[in-house]
C-alpha cells in the first residue's frame, strides 16, 4: 500500500512539472493533455513499477550474481559493492564508465528489438501515435526485461555495485520520461552529446527518414559512430507510431500481441547488421 501511495505521489508530481512544461515549450502545438489512449499508458505507469520492474530486477540482478558466483564464489558475494579494477577507480571515473557502458549496451539492445524477431515486442512502445511524457512507459513487459536483464548483467559481471546499478535504472527510467515528453528541446550546442527529446522524438517518427535512427538511450555520439544518428536542424517530426504494424489499442491486447500470428506487413523494420552495412556515419549526420 505504502509503494502504491508513493507511485501515486510521484506520478502525480512528474506529471505536473512536465505537463506544465509541456504548455509551454511544445514540440507539437495543440497537442490535447489527455489522449484517446492516455488510459491504456496509465495503467502501465501503475502496474510497471509494482510488477514489471520489480521482477525485471530480481532477474536480472540474480542472473548477474548467479554468473559471478560460478565463476568466483567471492567475488559473487562481494557484487553488491563492486570487485575488481572497476571498483578500484574514482567513483567520478566509474560513474563515467557505468553511463558510457550502459548506454553502449542498451544501443545494441535497443537495435535488436528493432529486428525482424523482436519487433513485434518493441512495436508496443512505438504505437502511441500522440507522443507525450506519459507515453514513456508503454513498453512490453518482455522488452523491458530482456533490456534490463542484458544492461544489468553486463555491468555487474564487469564489477560495477549492484547498488550502483540499481540507481542507473532508476535514473534511465526518468530519463526516458523526459525524452518522449512533447517538448521542442535540442539542448542546442550539446545536441550530439546528450540525447534530448527532439533527438528521441525522430526515433519514434513514422516518416520514412526518421525510421530505425537514434537508438541511444543517452548519448547521440553512439549512433554517430555506428551510422543512425538522424537529426536535423529547425525540424520537428509530426508524426508517430506505427505505419504498417497494427498494434491493438487496450493494454491486455498489447500484452497479447507479439505471441498472435504476424499479419503480412508491407514493411519491416530493418535488421541491425543489414541497415548497418547500408549506413554510413555522413549519410546520416544532417546539419
Amino acid at each position: 500500500m505504502v509503494q502504491i501511495v508513493g507511485i501515486l505521489i510521484a506520478l502525480a508530481g512528474v506529471g505536473a512539472l512536465l505537463y506544465a512544461s509541456e504548455r509551454l515549450f511544445s514540440a507539437v502545438r495543440g497537442q490535447r493533455l489527455w489522449r484517446r489512449d492516455s488510459g491504456v499508458d496509465l495503467l502501465y505507469w501503475l502496474i510497471t513499477p509494482l510488477v514489471i520492474r520489480a521482477v525485471s530486477k530480481i532477474l536480472a540482478f540474480g542472473v548477474a550474481v548467479i554468473a559471478l558466483a560460478v565463476l568466483d564464489r567471492q567475488i559473487g558475494a562481494r557484487t553488491a559493492d563492486g570487485f575488481g579494477p572497476v571498483a578500484q577507480q574514482p567513483q567520478w571515473l566509474m560513474l563515467l564508465e557505468l553511463l558510457v557502458l550502459g548506454d553502449l549496451t542498451g544501443y545494441w539492445v535497443h537495435r535488436w528489438f528493432h529486428s525482424r524477431r523482436l519487433w513485434r515486442f518493441h512495436a508496443v512502445h512505438h504505437s502511441s501515435r500522440r507522443l507525450d511524457w506519459l507515453s514513456a512507459l508503454r513498453v512490453h513487459p518482455i522488452n523491458d526485461l530482456v533490456t534490463k536483464l542484458v544492461q544489468t548483467s553486463v555491468l555487474a559481471c564487469l564489477g560495477f555495485p549492484l547498488k550502483a546499478l540499481a540507481g542507473y535504472v532508476l535514473f534511465l527510467s526518468f530519463y526516458s520520461t523526459l525524452l518522449h515528453a512533447n517538448l521542442n528541446w535540442s539542448f542546442g550546442p550539446l545536441r550530439y552529446v546528450i540525447a534530448s527529446p527532439l533527438f528521441h522524438r525522430w526515433h519514434h517518427t513514422t516518416e520514412d527518414e526518421g525510421l530505425n535512427k537514434n537508438y541511444a538511450p543517452m548519448f547521440p555520439f553512439l549512433d554517430l559512430v555506428f551510422g543512425t544518428l538522424y537529426l536535423p536542424r529547425g525540424v520537428q517530426p509530426t508524426r508517430f507510431g506505427t505505419s504498417s504494424t497494427r498494434v491493438p489499442d487496450t493494454y491486455i491486447g498489447q500484452l497479447a500481441f507479439p505471441f498472435r500470428r504476424a499479419e503480412r506487413s508491407l514493411r519491416h523494420p530493418e535488421s541491425p547488421a543489414r541497415q548497418l552495412s547500408r549506413s554510413s556515419i555522413g549519410a546520416s549526420l544532417h546539419v
